[in-house]
């Protein structure tokens, strides 16, 4: 059996959500007593609560929605790579990994996983990373954060930068408990027509480098 590490942020009640987005809830819309039969429930939320992808169009009102882009962007091998030693994420924070063929990065930030408490800051990340990120073939760049920008963003230049160059965002992973190195990642979004993200069930499997298969 493959054993796959969660790295999913739970969506309950008490999750903490960016300030103004609706915060996520779980209730029954009719219960078994009522329906004779089964139990059914109903969510309410924010496609950006918890762990999620984010499409383009989050951040351009001409960007691909999520059910437009590729499944396989979500499932293969993925990087994790620990920057928690730095305050400023740029390229020099990967002078000591090697990046070849590297498609999907996942980064552990200094950013404690605290699904329950929003973080008043979060890492920086310099825009021009993802000129180098896309110079090595990165196509879905990951993060243990609400976002990739700063809290007080307008510009979202990581966001766009990253755009530019092609590669798409998961934010809020859960990290704390994943070692550095290679894994089969799964992360598929839901396929939300018209949707500017979606929530995902993020989990991995750890992997060596040189465990070589087809990726779509």
């Amino acid at each position: 059996m493959t054993n796959w590490i969660d790295i999913t942020q739970p969506l309950s009640a008490d999750l903490a959500h960016w300030p103004g987005d609706r915060a996520f809830s779980y209730s029954l819309t009719y219960t078994k007593e009522q329906t004779g039969s089964v139990n059914i429930g109903e969510i309410k939320m924010s496609v950006h609560n918890g762990t999620h992808a984010d499409a383009p169009f989050h951040y351009d009102s001409n960007g691909k929605t999520i059910d437009e882009l590729p499944p396989d962007l979500y499932i293969g091998k993925a990087l994790v790579a620990d920057v928690s030693m730095y305050k400023t994420i740029g390229e020099n924070s990967f002078e000591n990994e090697d990046l070849t063929d590297v498609k999907r990065l996942l980064l552990k930030t200094s950013l404690p996983n605290r699904p329950n408490l929003f973080p008043k800051a979060l890492p920086v990340i310099e825009p021009n990373l993802a000129d180098y990120l896309s110079s090595q073939g990165v196509q879905l760049f990951g993060i243990d954060s609400p976002s990739v920008d700063a809290i007080d963003s307008k510009e979202l230049s990581v966001h766009h930068s990253l755009y530019r160059n092609e590669i798409f965002i998961l934010e809020n992973l859960m990290l704390d408990h994943v070692e550095a190195g290679w894994y089969e990642m799964i992360a598929l979004p839901l396929k939300i027509t018209g949707s500017d993200g979606s929530p995902v069930r993020a989990v991995l499997s750890p992997i060596q480098r040189s465990v070589s298969y087809e990726e779509g």
